[in-house]
């Protein structure tokens, strides 16, 4: 017997009950530009002018299999974070001992560092980034912009050695604390200028506090969890405070994206009453799509967002069951209605330059059945 749902309103902007994350595997053609680029083989405007071609591509196949928000892939960057940390006053790249550990994986050895104030300018070149973006999207779909959120810069700054770099430049948290937001504020103002109505702001921070390994080894450096947990909610809230009205602000949160592998697992019990109960953004997208991230239940202390329920695994190129799938959202019902959720892929294709081991075609056909389970639970 196939499973009812009740009717649902349609949705007019982001999240749309088919969405996704943002990043999608690079093109062979940029991987191969941006090794010519490093050796100097190639001009920044002869890789620039072949992203654009690559995005242009991209746009056209996101609009061909249904989605009413598109994105540019995260094509012009390396990591899914660094590059806009990066791109701030204050900031800069530096190459480390160790990258970050996954599951039997360590990245490439990179982090953003201090050398000086926090501060954000609009020649920031994401901006540009997204202004190319809008301009070839039209205006039958949504140019969606996704950033690092703020919690996420003060957890780079505060992490192994960058914390005394960054202890040198400001006196206390609070002051740091300060400028990320006023940084983080003027780069809003900057992307609502260039046109841009839905962003998304990328944080795992809290997918390590769901790690119970990494939550009690960290109490053993005699550190207050929740304190921090409150704290990465207080810089996230200051940093959207007064975003414009009609800009919809929504937060995706996962257990680290990288070659198909993972850093952290557990449930968002751990942080669900801070993390969905304090953090102002409209919309959640959540990793759902193995038992790593827990049941449900958490869900009940979401307030009045949207949910966007990541039970497509974007690391793998086996397809899921559909049944399956619906099955999973009839569950997730029982902690929200139906009428605020929506689905999509638990992460993006290609977090960093790597991207996950799955073909091209293997991550459309992704995308194809996120469209068509959504197309059949809200009608």
């Amino acid at each position: 017997m196939s499973i009812v749902f009740e009717k649902t309103d349609k949705r007019t902007t982001t999240p749309f009950r088919a969405d996704i994350v943002g990043s999608f595997l690079r093109p062979q053609s940029i991987k191969d530009a941006r090794i010519k680029f490093k050796k100097g083989e190639i001009s920044s405007e002869k890789l620039n002018e072949i992203e654009n071609k690559e995005i242009i591509k991209l746009v056209e196949k996101e609009k061909v299999v249904g989605l009413k928000a598109v994105t540019d892939g995260e094509f012009r960057r390396s990591w899914w974070h660094l590059d806009f940390m990066w791109g701030l006053d204050g900031v800069e790249k530096k190459v480390i001992d160790e990258g970050y550990k996954f599951n039997g994986l360590e990245t490439r050895p990179e982090t953003a560092v201090l050398t000086g104030k926090i501060g954000f300018s609009n020649n920031h070149p994401m901006i540009s980034h997204y202004k190319f973006l809008k301009s070839i999207a039209g205006d039958d779909v949504i140019a969606r912009q996704s950033i690092p959120a703020p919690a996420q810069f003060l957890a780079e700054l505060q992490r192994g050695e960058n914390k005394e770099i960054t202890d040198s430049i400001y006196k206390n948290t609070e002051e740091l604390v300060s400028d990320i937001a006023n940084a983080y504020r003027k780069a809003i103002k900057a992307f609502y200028d260039a046109g841009c109505r839905s962003l998304q702001l990328d944080d795992c921070t809290w997918g390590m506090f769901c790690d119970k390994k990494y939550w009690e080894a960290r109490q053993t450096e005699d550190i207050d969890m929740n304190e921090i947990a409150k704290l990465y909610a207080k810089v996230n809230n200051e940093a959207i405070k007064g975003h414009p009205d009609d800009m919809v602000i929504t937060m995706h949160v996962c257990r680290g994206n990288y070659h198909s592998s993972w850093a952290s697992s557990g449930g968002y019990e751990a942080v669900g009453e801070i993390l969905f109960g304090t953090v102002k953004v409209d919309a959640f997208y959540l990793e759902y799509d193995t038992d790593r991230a827990g049941d449900f239940a958490p869900l009940r202390f979401v307030k009045d967002q949207l949910v966007v329920l990541g039970l497509i695994s974007s690391k793998t190129g086996k397809l899921e069951n559909k049944e399956d799938i619906i099955k999973r959202i009839k569950e997730a019902t029982k902690y929200i209605e139906l009428n605020r959720l929506c689905l999509s892929p638990q992460c993006g294709f290609s977090s960093t330059e790597e991207g996950n081991i799955l073909t091209e075609e293997q991550q459309w056909d992704k995308i194809k059945l996120v469209k068509e389970i959504a197309e059949e639970v809200w009608k």
